[in-house]
């Protein structure tokens, strides 16, 4: 695919998506979102990327739909996606539960961790929510947004949200759109740390690439399908789970190569078999 509005690199075993339409403080549109499950399915395949790291260009994360976007909205009579009927289906035959838009980041095998380099609102902050981690510089706005549009709660943050930071902080957001800033939801917890903007994709990298070379592919990918699958199900098919990997991911060579590492006391060769 053509990209247009986003960039997509590999370096070091880490795929990095660029939300790219700066001049528009890289706004949401229906193609961005064809694009974006395009290069999300392609790093989530790709056997030489370990982890993703999304991003915008610029002096934006994402601030929400397009307002020429909205505008067609009115003169077309309704909503429109935008996006073609066929699109790339990342995450999908996992759970039934995550093959929904946005949803499908719980699908995808590898991690996803948010880098929020400016104002993330709406949509924008729906991408930032469904990554696994979240890194942000301080004193950028974000905010829900969409009930000052006379929308819903998009893309499922009303199911989010609570699970995110609690009922209460999640209704006080969700129920006012109103302006909070990167510092305030790292206080909520909605924020893992928050970083310098010279400094964001520097300690952003250094995390992903720890995270990378200490724990196995493995391991990443089944502890983020127990994780997401654990929010609908309850604890005894949880710990059944767990059981049935931990009997399957003993058999594997980086569970011979992870305790070798740790009695040798060096870096672990993983191999993702």
């Amino acid at each position: 695919m053509d990209l247009k509005t986003l960039r997509y690199d590999v370096l070091d075993k880490i795929a990095t998506i660029t939300l790219n339409r700066p001049h528009r403080m890289n706004a949401w549109t229906g193609r961005m979102h064809t694009e974006y499950r395009y290069a999300l399915h392609q790093a989530d395949k790709a056997a030489d990327v370990r982890a993703i790291v999304v991003t915008g260009a610029g002096k934006g994360f994402c601030v929400g739909a397009d307002t020429k976007a909205l505008e067609g909205h009115i003169e077309k009579g309704g909503y429109d996606a935008g996006t073609p009927d066929v699109l790339a289906e990342p995450g999908q035959g996992i759970s039934a539960d995550f093959d929904a838009s946005f949803a499908y980041h719980f699908g995808l095998s590898k991690p996803v961790v948010a880098a929020v380099n400016g104002p993330a609102a709406g949509v924008g902050l729906v991408l930032a929510c469904f990554a696994d981690i979240r890194f942000a510089v301080p004193g950028v706005k974000f905010t829900t947004a969409h009930g000052k549009l006379n929308f819903p709660a998009e893309y499922g943050l009303s199911w989010l949200l609570p699970r995110l930071i609690g009922l209460p902080r999640a209704n006080d957001l969700l129920l006012t759109s109103r302006i909070f800033t990167s510092d305030e939801a790292f206080t909520l917890g909605l924020v893992n740390r928050l970083v310098e903007p010279e400094l964001l994709l520097k300690e952003t990298y250094a995390y992903v690439r720890q995270m990378i070379e200490t724990v196995s592919p493995g391991s990443l990918r089944e502890t983020r399908w127990q994780i997401y699958k654990d929010l609908h199900r309850d604890v005894a098919a949880s710990v059944k789970d767990s059981e049935r990997l931990i009997d399957a991911m003993s058999r594997q060579k980086d569970f011979t190569e992870g305790v070798n590492a740790f009695l040798e006391k060096r870096v672990p060769n993983w191999t993702g078999e």
